[in-house]
């Protein structure tokens, strides 16, 4: 899935003129000042790479032989840069087209591996051979699988006229600066994803849909007809159920057809998913049902990595399988469903512990660091303290914060479920903290404070805060909701103003009603009313 907002716009393929900052020889790396926040990286094995497909290898160069600290440098960025770290460069530089790929300054032709049949692979190499200009590599795309060579020409053309744009540019402008921004995201997909499968390509933006309609008149002129500018009220996003899958790829449980569920749990070093089958018990034996679950598993894992954008180290606990036969379709399964990936994916196999090991390339953030930050609360972990522990460090700080305090009471709001326990049965406990520190202390219940925080709302005369605390008043009437029975008297009902307990007589039975109350009795901590 690609995401692109005009305040995070996307760098990879993007060309620089950069100014080597310093090279680090202990690392055989150096960092790049391209004119963004952080210097780019630069590995050795990145400065110069290979120039044949069949030639082996050439022996590591020292860095230090290959840069030095103020060189000027033509790079390409192939990851974005995210976290703390910037951005990935490298010195080969690739223009892509539609049918073709540029490679200045190699002298091979590679065609892409995902074109299977060979008879086609060795008619496009023939032929593009013919084309290919002098210390220019070329890479045949698989979209290009069929195409008339006249077509590619065309698409070369353009590749080696932009190429020497982009020479021209360098010459011209001081480093750092920008000698070449890849396409939009429309356009880019329109370019790389396009083809006459498509039944149609939908765009809701008038700009972006003219953009994208000049583009493919330009390389696909025959696609033309397919562009269509989506023009309903309803979003587009739900008309075709994108916000549900994006939900869904953000969310740590993936339900399975069949009943069985996936979970991700990612981490700094590396992602694991976790196989349940969940609701699913099958109708034959045990292991069918686990076969069955493990093969819906590895088709929806593939697709999640690919929807969420996961790159790095991916481990998959399948359900163990005590058959190779079976753990075998599972493997084949899953190698037969990431070739839809074109990120670079490979599956090494089982462990000995039954878990399996993949590596998918990271080029960008992953699409939970694009929508999502980390719980300012819990910092990422996913959970927060219990309300019984956040009651006893709140007694202790509020101890702290008042033993000094000259108003005679206090209106302290928190959690609900904090405040219950800090009052305690018939206000006992609430009691004993006022004994300690000598005045009135007023807790109000919210739901919008966070289960680990407090705030002291007023200080003030007992009369002040207790008219500030007491949301009712007796002989008042109320319209409140029932929101559950009262759990010493299940007859009797409960409802809330702003944290505020009602205990209302005989309304145990009108859950979810919103019935009139008359207020009998005021307490600090509660009132009770009756129904009208």
């Amino acid at each position: 899935m690609d995401i692109e907002r005009p305040l995070q716009y996307r760098v990879v393929g993007n060309l620089y003129k950069g100014i080597v900052a310093n090279v680090l020889p202990g690392m055989q790396a150096a960092f790049i000042d391209i004119g963004l926040e952080k210097n780019a990286f630069l590995y050795v094995d990145d400065v110069f790479t290979d120039e044949s497909e069949e030639s082996p290898p050439p022996a590591r160069i020292s860095i230090e032989k290959l840069l030095r600290a103020g060189e000027e440098i033509m790079v390409q960025v192939i990851k974005e840069p995210f976290g703390s770290k910037g951005a990935r460069v490298t010195g080969e530089i690739t223009i892509p087209g539609r049918y073709l790929v540029l490679v200045p300054g190699a002298d091979y032709i590679g065609v892409s591996k995902r074109i299977e049949s060979q008879t086609e692979r060795e008619r496009l190499r023939r032929e593009v051979e013919k084309l290919k200009p002098k210390e220019l590599g070329l890479i045949v795309r698989t979209v290009a699988e069929g195409v008339d060579i006249e077509i590619m020409k065309q698409d070369l053309q353009f590749l080696v006229q932009l190429w020497n744009r982009i020479l021209t540019r360098f010459q011209q402008k001081a480093a750092p600066a920008i000698l070449y921004q890849d396409l939009s995201l429309t356009c880019r997909i329109a370019r790389d994803l396009f083809v006459e499968e498509f039944s149609s390509f939908l765009v809701d933006d008038e700009h972006e849909y003219d953009k994208v309609r000049e583009i493919v008149e330009y390389i696909s002129p025959h696609l033309k007809s397919k562009v269509k500018h989506y023009k309903e009220k309803e979003p587009i996003f739900e008309r075709y159920g994108v916000e549900k899958e994006l939900e869904k790829a953000l969310s740590r449980q993936v339900w399975l057809k069949s009943g069985g569920y996936l979970v991700f749990d990612e981490t700094e070093a590396l992602t694991v998913v976790d196989v349940n089958t969940g609701r699913y018990i099958g109708r034959r034996n045990l292991a069918d049902t686990i076969l069955k679950t493990n093969l819906e598993a590895a088709e929806e894992i593939a697709r999640q990595v690919r929807l969420r954008d996961i790159g790095g180290i991916i481990i998959i606990d399948f359900i163990d399988m005590s058959l190779e036969e079976h753990r075998r379709k599972v493997i084949d399964r899953l190698n037969i469903s990431i070739k839809n990936d074109r990120t670079k994916t490979y599956i090494l196999g089982l462990t000995n512990l039954g878990l399996v090991e993949m590596t998918r390339k990271k080029v960008r953030q992953d699409l939970s660091e694009y929508l999502q930050q980390p719980c300012p609360y819990c910092s990422g972990s996913g959970k927060v303290l219990t309300p019984l522990v956040v009651s006893t460090r709140i007694e202790s700080e509020l101890i702290n914060q008042l033993r000094e305090e000259k108003s005679e009471a206090v209106l302290v709001e928190m959690h609900h479920e904090v405040a219950a326990i800090i009052i305690g049965s018939g206000g006992g406990n609430l009691k004993k903290l006022e004994e300690e520190l000598n005045r009135r202390i007023f807790i109000r219940g919210a739901e919008d404070v966070h289960v680990e925080q407090y705030r002291i709302v007023a200080r003030g005369s007992q009369k002040k805060i207790q008219d500030l605390a007491l949301p009712v008043k007796v002989g008042e009437v109320k319209e409140l909701v029932i929101e559950e029975p009262h759990s010493a008297n299940p007859s009797h009902g409960i409802a809330r103003i702003h944290g505020f307990v009602i205990n209302i007589e005989n309304a145990g039975d009108k859950v979810g009603e919103k019935v009139d109350v008359e207020i009998k009795d005021v307490n600090r901590t509660f009132a009770r009313g009756i129904v009208k």
